[in-house]
């Protein structure tokens, strides 16, 4: 919330007044009152809540809201001059064939600062080409043509640096699923290659896309601290990462990837467990949940924010608030089942969401959703956790029938995946088989015993039942069945 105030606050006087009618035009007055609220008043949010007269749901939707609109203000206050610059690439012909020679060439070097400094590789390419034509009788046309040589070569290792990006994060949601030892070892070769391409050029775009893959690889993939020291520190990448934003505040990919750059921050202080700082990103990442699951896939892997937000309200002891929460964020969230990893984790986080509101029905029904979308043949560890998930919802709910059926099921699959392999559910397992079992002798004790051992087990692969935490609550729950 503080970094929309601070933007409120920084906009000029003509920007902040063209929002602020046009909120009034389009009959937003709450969301014209909290604009003008954050701008000209030093008060609190539960104050501002008091004055609209809305809930904290309500408060939430008005704030984001307000925030998409001043965001699509300045992005388009940002494109401006670049489709200006995209109009006159589109031009050069027109150019060629209606000026003189001098003035052809002179538009065209003109031009030509202008992409470089936007770093259009693309676009380049067609003006050192047409420069190199103007030049043909001239011995600089060697100049252009070895300029335009070397941007096409440039424009290929952006499109290279794309496509790495894309292929990693892709692997890395069957990563997730598996905790293969094979797609290890292919994300990191992925990780190298696009070092090695990006070591090609001094290009702040590539060190962009290296940096968005290198850093989360360094995050959730390879956790080695000595090889932390031979390397460049993530804090000092992070920070070029802002500086580069800031010199190239105009390139609209460079605007959109603040978000990512914001979920990076987020989780390299989640990982060094400096929470205080992780909380001045959260809340901006959260607020974006959907758009960041919707729209940034082939940047990073955003599906791994939703577990991140599972722990998080767990270390905060209110899981409880993800339901409510999640009625906001995902209002108008349409998930991508083609994405199956994505997909699965985003499902089960909905899921493990209604469990702490003390839904287990509802629970339950986004699991089955998900086992009837799609199939889980491929992944089937995933798709053991997320039945002894399921399990417990039937559990809870005292629906034996279902139970059994679903428990017979797990336990065949364990046999074939092997106990050593899954021993974590087969605790779990036990824990719900003492406590529908009709003897109470020491339930309490039995079931406590089993939670504080599985507790201190931690599967290589996606495992959602790690998010159930056995605190008194539960143990009661399944005690007193």
């Amino acid at each position: 919330m503080a970094k929309l105030k601070n933007i409120i606050k920084q906009l000029s006087e003509a920007d902040y007044e063209k929002i602020y009618n046009s909120l009034m035009e389009s009959s937003a007055e709450k969301s014209a009152y909290l604009l003008k609220a954050m701008r000209e008043k030093h008060v609190s949010d539960n104050k501002i809540m008091d004055e609209l007269d809305v809930n904290t749901n309500a408060y939430y939707t008005l704030r984001s809201r307000l925030n998409q609109k001043i965001e699509e203000y300045l992005l388009q206050q940002m494109e401006n001059p670049r489709t200006d610059v995209l109009k006159k690439v589109a031009n050069i012909n027109e150019v060629v064939f209606t000026k003189k020679k001098a003035i052809a060439i002179a538009t065209l070097k003109k031009l030509e600062k202008e992409l470089l400094d936007y770093d259009l590789a693309n676009e380049l390419t067609v003006v050192y080409k047409t420069l190199k034509k103007l030049h043909v009788h001239s011995p600089e046309h060697f100049t252009y043509s070895q300029q335009y040589n070397q941007h096409v070569a440039y424009m290929l290792a952006v499109d290279k640096a794309e496509d790495l990006l894309v292929n990693y994060f892709r692997k890395y949601g069957e990563y997730t699923l598996t905790g293969g030892e094979i797609e290890k070892l292919e994300l990191s070769l992925l990780s190298n290659e696009m070092g090695n391409v990006c070591r090609l050029y001094n290009s702040h775009r590539l060190y962009i896309y290296q940096s968005c893959l290198s850093v989360f690889h360094r995050l959730f993939v390879v956790r080695d601290e000595n090889m932390e020291q031979d390397l460049e520190p993530i804090e000092d990448i992070l920070d070029r990462m802002h500086a580069i934003f800031e010199m190239y505040h105009l390139d609209t990919i460079y605007y959109h990837l603040r978000l990512v750059y914001e979920y990076l921050r987020l989780e390299y202080y989640n990982y060094y467990k400096v929470y205080r700082k992780a909380e001045n990103f959260f809340e901006e990442v959260n607020e974006s949940a959907a758009h960041l699951m919707t729209n940034y896939s082939l940047f990073t892997y955003p599906a791994q924010f939703v577990l991140t937000k599972i722990e998080r309200h767990l270390r905060m002891g209110d899981p409880e608030r993800m339901y409510e929460e999640n009625e906001v964020l995902f209002q108008d969230f349409e998930i991508d089942k083609e994405d199956v990893p994505k997909y699965i984790t985003y499902i089960t986080y909905r899921s493990i969401s209604c469990y702490y509101a003390g839904k287990p029905e509802e629970s339950a029904r986004w699991i089955n959703k998900l086992l009837n979308d799609i199939s889980l043949k491929k992944y089937p560890y995933a798709q053991l956790e997320i039945k002894t998930l399921l399990a417990l919802q039937y559990c809870l709910q005292s629906d034996y029938d279902l139970f059994n059926q679903l428990i017979n099921s797990i336990q065949r699959q364990i046999r074939l995946l092997g106990k050593d392999t899954c021993d974590h559910v087969l605790l779990f397992t036990k824990i719900m088989k003492i406590a529908i079992s009709e003897s109470k002798r020491n339930k309490y004790d039995k079931i406590k015993q089993l939670a504080e051992k599985m507790n201190s087990m931690e599967p290589p692969y996606f495992a959602p039942t790690k998010y159930i935490r056995f605190d008194d609550v539960l143990l009661d729950k399944l005690a007193a069945l």
